[in-house]
C-alpha cells in the first residue's frame, strides 16, 4: 500500500495537486478543493482511496441537507407508532438510530477516505456545523449517552463549486487547493488515458478546436474536461478524421457541439460570430 498520492493510472494528477493531497493527509486536515465543474474534484477523492489502498465513503451534499444527518438521524415518529403497536423494539433506542457517513467513517476498521461532496450545495451554516466533529474526530449521541470517537481519522475530502462562500472558521481549518482547468499539454495526457489509440492528428485538431470554443467571449457555461471526453468519444464513434472538423465557412460550431454546449445562448453566440465573419468578407 502506497501512503503518497502521485495520482493513477487512471486519474491525471498534476504536481501541486499531488503536493496538497499529501500536505492534507501528513497535517490529518481536511483537503477542500475547489474549481469549475468538470475538473474531477469528486473523481479525485475516488482516486485517492484507490490509490491509498482504504475504503471510499461520499457524502453527497444537496440543498436539505443538515450536517446532523452526516453524524446520525433519530427516527422519533417510527418508534411512537410502533409503541402503540406494542412492538418490543420500542425498548432499545439504538433501534430508530441511523448512522450518518460521519459514523460510518469513525466507526470503520480500517482508515477510510470520506468524501464531503459539493459542500457549498447545503445551507452556509452546514459547514460550521461540522467544525466541532472535524476538529476532534467524534460525536455525542445524546439519544443513547454514548460518544462516538474515531477509531482512525479518516481522510476527509471536501469539494466546493464555488456557488456561495464558505465561512472563514471553516477554512482555517482545511488544506486548500483549487483545481485549475487543465492547459493543452495536461489535457492531452488525459486524454490518452481515456482514449490511448486516438490519432494524434484528431487529437491535436479537436483540442484546438475545443480551446478556441473556451476562450470565446460572451460565452455562459465554458465546456469542462467531462464534456470533451464526451465529445471525444463521439468523434471516434462517427470516425471523424481531423478534416471533418475544420470549419466549412457557414458555422462556427464544431461538428456534435451539443456534447460541448449545454445551453441554447452559447449556440446563438457562435451562431452571430460566424454571421458577423461572413458579413465583414
Amino acid at each position: 500500500m502506497t501512503t503518497r498520492f502521485e495520482g493513477t493510472k487512471s486519474y491525471v494528477s498534476t504536481a501541486d495537486l499531488s503536493v496538497a493531497v499529501n500536505a492534507a493527509v501528513t497535517l490529518q486536515r481536511p483537503l477542500l478543493v475547489k474549481g469549475e465543474p468538470g475538473t474531477g474534484k469528486t473523481e479525485l477523492a475516488r482516486q485517492v482511496a484507490a490509490s491509498l489502498g482504504m475504503p471510499l465513503i461520499e457524502w453527497n451534499v444537496k440543498s436539505t441537507t443538515k450536517a446532523q444527518q452526516g453524524l446520525y438521524e433519530y427516527d422519533a415518529v417510527s418508534r411512537l407508532r410502533d409503541s402503540q403497536l406494542g412492538d418490543a423494539r420500542v425498548n432499545d433506542v439504538r433501534n430508530y438510530i441511523r448512522k450518518g457517513k460521519l459514523w460510518q467513517a469513525f466507526e470503520a476498521e480500517a482508515r477510510v477516505v470520506l468524501l464531503i461532496d459539493e459542500v457549498d450545495k447545503a445551507d452556509i451554516e452546514f459547514p460550521n456545523d461540522l467544525l466541532q466533529e472535524l476538529d476532534r474526530m467524534e460525536f455525542h449521541v445524546y439519544e443513547t449517552g454514548e460518544t462516538i470517537a474515531a477509531r482512525h481519522r479518516p481522510v476527509v475530502i471536501i469539494t466546493s463549486n464555488n456557488e456561495k462562500e464558505l465561512p472563514d472558521a471553516f477554512l482555517r481549518r482545511c488544506f486548500f487547493h483549487y483545481i485549475r482547468f487543465p492547459d493543452i499539454d495536461t489535457m492531452r495526457a488525459i486524454v490518452r488515458v481515456h482514449f490511448p489509440d486516438i490519432k494524434e492528428a484528431l487529437l491535436t485538431t479537436a483540442l484546438t478546436k475545443f480551446f478556441d470554443l473556451r476562450e470565446a467571449p460572451g460565452l455562459k457555461k465554458k465546456p469542462s474536461t467531462s464534456e470533451v471526453l464526451d465529445w471525444l468519444k463521439l468523434l471516434l464513434a462517427e470516425d471523424l478524421s481531423p478534416e471533418d472538423l475544420k470549419r466549412d465557412g457557414k458555422s462556427l460550431l464544431p461538428r456534435l457541439h451539443g456534447a460541448l454546449l449545454k445551453n441554447e445562448q452559447d449556440v446563438h453566440l457562435f451562431e452571430r460570430l460566424a454571421f458577423a465573419s461572413r458579413s465583414q468578407r
